[in-house]
């Protein structure tokens, strides 16, 4: 396979333990994949000359998805095609190894070629070549995961994509984006008022959030490019839990101003608002599906919290979660099959999930404080808000909850998380 340009760079068993030096995310693996595919990532040549070595970012990629074993690679060293000795990591029992090199051009910019080889059919899955600036080292890295990661699972990788977070330190609160791994923190926000309920724009470029910066709950829409900020709404009494529509076109929001808590459409400049439910309940913190014709919502009209779906062109609500507990925060797959939420019973929450057709409820955590999540884009993750050691974490955990991830920030308290789309 010729070698192709690399485009759009921008009760567990507790296997591994991995604190990710300087990122704003130390993270601990626990767990592992069913049947983990043994790798070879052979350090690139050159690799060792830059600031960042892009095998580091690509070893720990895809050891945090617990779906890879690490295949050791000493005395081995090979960079190009004609270097390969199949037969010697057959020996390692390898599955597939990756080798590539690094260089730098004239202008500065570095050159990478990778390549990913079926070691079991003595062939080339994947050939690439990148050129990029050396701040963009890690978005190579990622890049160089996602496709190891496509090639060998079949799956779409989310190493590249970002997550949202709200950080907690004493009074001063921060609204912080960060890619997968922690690296790359870009503050959005910082005040001494709560930020609440983050919210991807389709398309990554706005966050939609709530902040109590005017000494109420007020709706706001802000740039992640220009960092340019509007005010969507900013009604009589509260304005809160943000939710985009599929196509960017619509905000479904949540205010009390005609009385108890309850679910409208706005647009993201402010205007169009139009009011969704009429139950007199407490609505809140709906989600649109991925076809953006229904909204699951969180609801206490049937006298607990419980999970709802009603189409978002208006019309009767039905119940969707059922049984012992209260059940809110709901949050589609990417593929609208099913859904994710927090489950509440005998005073723990946990993370579930939920098949739509059928009804059927899996339980993927322990249980404690788990809170708020949210799904990667690829459906095989789900990000939640945790507590560990005294303080406010995030997590991760697969969708079969066989693989969990905890993410601990350098100082304070992390909240609020959602994980973001896969970028245009």
């Amino acid at each position: 396979m010729a070698m192709r340009m690399l485009q759009g760079v921008a009760g567990l068993l507790l296997l591994a333990q991995i604190s990710v030096a300087s990122a704003v995310l130390n993270i601990e693996i626990i767990g592992a994949g069913e049947h983990q595919i043994p790798v070879a990532i052979v350090p690139f040549g050159g690799d060792d000359k830059l600031a960042q070595a892009i095998n580091e970012v690509v070893v720990g990629d895809l050891q945090r998805s617990g779906l890879f074993r690490m295949v050791d690679t000493t005395g081995k060293t090979p960079h190009e095609l004609s270097e390969v000795s199949y037969p010697d990591w057959q020996v390692r029992g390898a599955d597939a190894l990756a080798i590539g090199t690094v260089a730098t051009l004239a202008n500065g910019r570095i050159e990478v070629r990778f390549r990913l080889l079926d070691v079991v059919k003595q062939a080339e899955l994947v050939g690439q070549l990148v050129a990029a600036n050396g701040e963009q080292m890690r978005a190579v890295g990622h890049r160089v995961a996602d496709l190891i990661y496509e090639k060998l699972t079949g799956d779409t990788g989310v190493f590249s994509t970002r997550i949202a977070y709200v950080n907690r330190q004493g009074q001063k609160f921060s609204l912080l984006v960060a890619d997968s791994d922690g690296y790359n923190e870009q503050t959005v926000l910082a005040q001494n008022e709560p930020i609440m309920s983050p919210s991807w724009s389709p398309d990554g470029s706005h966050l939609a959030y709530v902040s109590f910066e005017s000494g109420r709950a007020c709706v706001y829409v802000q740039s992640l490019y220009t960092n340019q900020r509007m005010l969507v709404a900013n009604f009589r009494g509260s304005n809160s839990a943000p939710a985009w529509s599929p196509d960017g076109k619509l905000l479904a929001i949540v205010l009390t101003r005609d009385g108890s808590s309850q679910i409208y459409l706005i647009k993201p400049d402010g205007s169009g608002l139009r009011r969704l439910t009429t139950s007199g309940a407490i609505d809140t913190e709906q989600n649109f599906s991925p076809d953006g014709q229904t909204l699951l919502f969180t609801s206490d009209r049937g006298g607990s919290a419980q999970i709802y779906s009603m189409p978002v062109s208006g019309g009767n609500a039905q119940r969707v979660t059922f049984g012992e507990g209260n059940n809110f925060s709901p949050r589609y797959s990417p593929d609208g099959k099913g859904f994710t939420y927090t489950h509440f019973v005998r005073g723990k929450f946990y993370i579930a999930v939920q098949d739509i057709q059928n009804g059927q409820v899996e339980i993927l955590t322990a249980g404690g404080w788990e809170k708020k999540p949210s799904f990667a884009p690829n459906g095989k993750l789900i990000l939640f808000a945790s507590e560990a050691r005294g303080r406010g974490i995030l997590a991760t955990v697969s969708s079969d909850g066989r693989v969990q991830q905890h993410m601990f920030t350098q100082s304070g308290d992390a909240r609020e998380p959602v994980w973001g789309p896969h970028l245009q």
